[in-house]
């Protein structure tokens, strides 16, 4: 006979095959927010204060660092033997190389890139370098190639992830723990930081950003013997793999990587950095940031300069002139940072070419108009028409073919040599950080209105926000999801709207009861939870209501970009203070931790 468990005795989970385990009794809301605030408490208390210590000597950056190098990927494991690729109807077995080069096409099937001609191109190019001689004599057609069956086994490992059991996943986040506590930490002079992108990336194919010319290309395996290592001559040198030996190892604290290699798609150079929110990274933020704020006292001069420079005889000069009046006004980047032919057709200020320009007499109802179209960086179209002193521009382009320079006599070398003369410590992207900055703290002061109710206030600085990722070009694609997510909240604000009509309709009802009961004007308990409730719905609605405008304005722009990169963390904080809204609204958890110097130093006075 089974034994009835009595009221008060405690429960018991039972695990498969073990006995049983009592249940931790769950945490009231109260204890929870103390143990929450406790552990800020002691975040707050650990936490390496380093704007508060004097600064090194000029291009120092420590004077002790010791790491345990980069994590590498693990070696690729073959196919099991009931999966197989096929050419030309024929099951072929291939080389652990091609096989694995294989696999990263077939991971792909489902994404548009693999039907895009220069990515086959490019991959199939790849391929056939890793392949034996005899297998490059047998595959010439990547569209005789079936890749099914290795298609179906990663979709079924992706699948088998996600139906992984909660002992299962606790057993990977284990794994992927231990791995963090040993290569995920650094000394930096004796205090423990967190370091940033401690793995080496995976071998794969090359994606790119919009119609990249190299997509599809092979992004070769990475080994310890194409890696340096920096760290200190008295600390503990990194221990290369078994079997392995580093590049090299350096001492040099005037730089602030850990590790770095050259990766083959473009020949550039990666490195392993430092977390967001180290000291290295932060002193970084501040000083550039401290630098744009010099230029608020200086830009009215440097304009009136360039002003000037327009009309000069030197038509070096006056390009120079031209190319910042863009940067300028625009936010242009410089551009001519990647050598010919190395990446995709992308280019900044100086780099413009004829093609890039048309010019227009009248366009819209302005005159002189001057219309951009071209690839930035990360192959985003700049797509923009502006009214311009258009002298200048028909002269510079006069008897140039498309494909000229539009600014033949400057380079970006050349014009940040020019500003530097202007301003310790100016560039072109200098310029582009000032403008982004002091564009939010206008907006923020034109848009915010402390009688606002938080979701109003938050709405204001995302419009706020915008306007910067406007100007700085930051663009994205709309999420597929976009519509569907859309018509979701849709849903939620008129189900919001009938609760609210039928929240009306019974306080309407209360007041005409309590008016019948008691013909004197007192409270009445019910009427006030009714009123209660239609407030609530009211404010549900608004912050729905709200929620959606902000989700529509922000379909096609990036917000993110031009807050972790361009904007000064101190406007934002600053108009947090002023406008009494947490500061997690507006930053996360990761990027509180990021600006955790401009938390801790402003005031709501802050200017910019």
């Amino acid at each position: 006979m089974k034994r009835k468990r009595i009221k008060d005795e405690p429960a018991v989970k039972k695990e498969d095959g073990e006995h049983p385990v009592s249940q931790k009794p769950k945490r009231t809301k109260e204890e929870t927010k103390e143990a929450r605030v406790k552990k800020k408490e002691e975040e707050e208390k650990s936490r390496w204060r380093w704007w508060e210590e004097e600064k090194y000597e000029d291009g120092v950056k420590w004077k002790f660092l010791e790491h345990n190098g980069p994590f590498f990927p693990p070696e690729y494991q073959p196919l099991p033997d009931n999966v197989h690729f096929y050419y030309a109807g024929n099951k072929v077995k291939l080389s652990l190389a091609a096989e694995e080069v294989g696999l990263f096409f077939a991971q792909m099937l489902d994404h548009e890139y693999t039907t895009k001609k220069v990515f086959r191109e490019n991959f199939f190019t790849d391929w056939r370098k890793e392949m034996t001689h005899e297998e490059r004599k047998l595959i010439k057609d990547l569209d005789k190639c079936n890749f099914t069956e290795l298609f179906a086994m990663h979709k079924a490992r992706v699948e088998a992830r996600k139906l992984m059991t909660k002992e299962e996943k606790l057993a990977v986040k284990e794994a992927n723990q231990k791995i963090v506590d040993e290569y995920g930490y650094c000394l930096l002079d004796h205090h423990k930081e967190r370091i940033g992108n401690f793995k080496i990336e995976p071998p794969g194919l090359f994606r790119g950003r919009g119609e990249h010319p190299k997509q599809g290309m092979l992004k070769t395996r990475i080994l310890p013997k194409q890696v340096i290592i920096n760290c200190t001559k008295e600390s503990r040198v990194p221990v290369a793999p078994a079997g392995h030996n580093w590049k090299e190892v350096r001492h040099d604290n005037t730089v602030t990587w850990l590790a770095s290699w050259t990766e083959n798609i473009q020949g550039s150079i990666k490195y392993i950095m430092l977390n967001a929110n180290s000291k290295l990274k932060g002193e970084k933020d501040w000083e550039k940031y401290e630098v744009a704020r010099k230029l608020k006292s200086c830009v009215d001069n440097i304009r009136k300069q360039y002003d000037q420079d327009l009309k000069s005889k030197q038509m070096k000069t006056r390009q120079r002139a031209v190319a910042l009046y863009f940067i300028d006004k625009l936010a242009l980047r410089a551009g001519n940072e990647k050598d010919e032919g190395e990446t995709a057709d992308t280019v900044g200020c100086c780099s413009l070419r004829v093609e890039h320009i048309t010019l227009h007499e009248k366009l819209d109802g302005s005159e002189c108009v001057v219309e951009f179209d071209f690839l930035g960086k990360d192959c985003i179209r700049y797509y923009n028409k502006v009214p311009v002193i258009k002298k200048n521009l028909n002269i510079f382009m006069e008897n140039k073919s498309p494909g000229d320079d539009v600014f033949d006599r400057l380079t970006t070398v050349l014009l940040n040599k020019h500003l530097s003369s202007l301003m310790p410590g100016l560039s072109a992207k200098v310029f582009r950080t000032y403008n982004a900055s002091i564009t939010l703290q206008q907006q923020l002061k034109e848009l915010s209105n402390k009688s606002d109710n938080e979701p109003e206030k938050l709405l204001s600085y995302n419009r706020a926000n915008r306007a910067v990722a406007i100007l700085c070009n930051h663009q994205r694609a709309a999420p597929k999801t976009f519509d569907q997510s859309m018509a979701n909240l849709q849903a939620k604000i008129d189900a919001r709207k009938e609760k609210l009509s039928l929240a009306k309709t019974e306080l309407k009802q209360a007041k005409k009861d309590a008016k019948k009961s008691s013909p004197e004007p007192k409270p009445h308990p019910l009427v006030e939870r009714k009123m209660a409730a239609v407030q609530r719905c009211e404010e549900l609605l608004l912050k729905m209501e709200v929620q959606a405008t902000d989700k529509e304005e922000n379909k096609q722009i990036s917000l993110g970009t031009s807050k972790l990169n361009y904007l000064d963390p101190r406007i934002s904080v600053a108009w947090c203070r002023n406008m009494v809204v947490p500061v997690d609204k507006i930053y996360n958890k990761s990027q509180r931790d990021k600006f955790a110097w401009a938390l801790d130093m402003t005031e709501a006075d802050f200017e910019f």
